[in-house]
């Protein structure tokens, strides 16, 4: 079983990724980006890497590593090191282990497995997994998919505790899995799930009890939502000296209780609600070491995701100096 890596990585070279939040799941002739040929392959990464990157996230709305085979994951691999790109993660979406259909639950936990081994092979140290459900169509016809309530993991007052015990248990065989293999299982946070709420989170992360398994503390996906949320400041203060692994994005947020109605949008990272400078000094004074991925929905995502990653070298080389007083 392999144990977090706890040196803290020098400012200038810590791992950031870019996330792939942008990159076409299908070209324009209908191909599926998973079956696309070399050449496009090369154009999203070559991006990733004229916009200053040296690492990306292998988000899977793009390319489900897991899905290729030997011969085009040893494509894929070949690229990134060409392009010069190490890989911060592979993040997984809406890929719950415990989808309300038994069936479709059980090919997710499958396809996390077959992911863990892709990332192993490409040589990346974290896998992003969660409970994230799929959308529902009133999500996807939305402006923003956030805006419309989604599905919920069952309450376990009404189910007995099943959905969260079977949660549990295929986390641990993930995250054993996961060890075996010298990766980190980072579960990614996400409003109405397990990992819905700071709380929630921990006890779930602590109910798996592995070493190598630990959070995403990605807040924004629940500061993000038209309703009251806890205070981002307490969420991060709660879950940080438990993360392995951080999507950073912000969003600008308000409320006017004259009528109660919420108002949020994307925003680079040093505009938004969340105090990056306070959160990242935070999380190194706990002790995270983890790579982190930048994300931004909308718009030329890639070009705000590297702002973000240079506020947050910044960031880093700052909190760094700080904590060495």
């Amino acid at each position: 079983m392999s144990t977090p890596d706890r040196t803290t990585p020098d400012p200038a070279t810590w791992p950031i990724g870019a996330a792939l939040l942008q990159a076409p799941p299908v070209l324009p002739d209908g191909t599926p980006a998973q079956e696309a040929p070399e050449v496009e392959w090369r154009r999203v990464l070559r991006r990733v890497r004229l916009a200053g990157f040296d690492h990306v996230d292998l988000t899977d709305s793009w390319v489900r590593p897991g899905d290729l085979s030997p011969e085009r994951l040893a494509v894929l691999k070949r690229l990134l090191a060409e392009e010069g790109l190490g890989v911060t993660a592979i993040t997984t979406a809406r890929r719950s282990p415990i989808a309300p259909d038994a069936g479709e639950a059980a090919a997710n936990q499958e396809y996390l497995e077959r992911t863990l081994v892709a990332a192993a092979e490409l040589g990346t140290t974290v896998v992003s997994a969660g409970l994230l459900p799929v959308l529902t169509d009133a999500q996807k016809a939305a402006e923003w998919f956030w805006l419309e309530q989604g599905l919920t993991d069952p309450d376990p007052q009404t189910d007995g505790g099943a959905a969260f015990d079977l949660a549990v248990e295929r986390f641990t065989a993930l995250g054993r899995r996961a060890g075996e293999l010298g990766l980190q299982l980072s579960l990614e946070m996400y409003e109405d799930t397990y990992l819905g709420t700071p709380e929630s989170s921990v006890r779930l992360k602590e109910a798996v009890g592995l070493p190598n398994v630990g959070l995403n503390p990605d807040v924004a996906n629940i500061i993000r939502l038209h309703r009251p949320v806890q205070p981002w400041r307490e969420q991060l203060a709660a879950v940080l000296p438990h993360a392995n692994f951080w999507h950073v994005k912000n969003y600008y947020r308000d409320h006017d209780p004259a009528t109660g109605s919420y108002a949020t949008a994307p925003a680079p990272l040093a505009l938004g609600v969340i105090d990056y400078r306070w959160a990242v000094e935070e999380a190194l004074r706990v002790g995270f070491t983890g790579p982190f991925c930048t994300e931004h929905y909308g718009g030329d995502g890639l070009s705000v995701s590297a702002q973000n990653r240079e506020h947050l070298r910044h960031l880093l080389a700052s909190a760094t100096e700080l904590l060495s007083l």
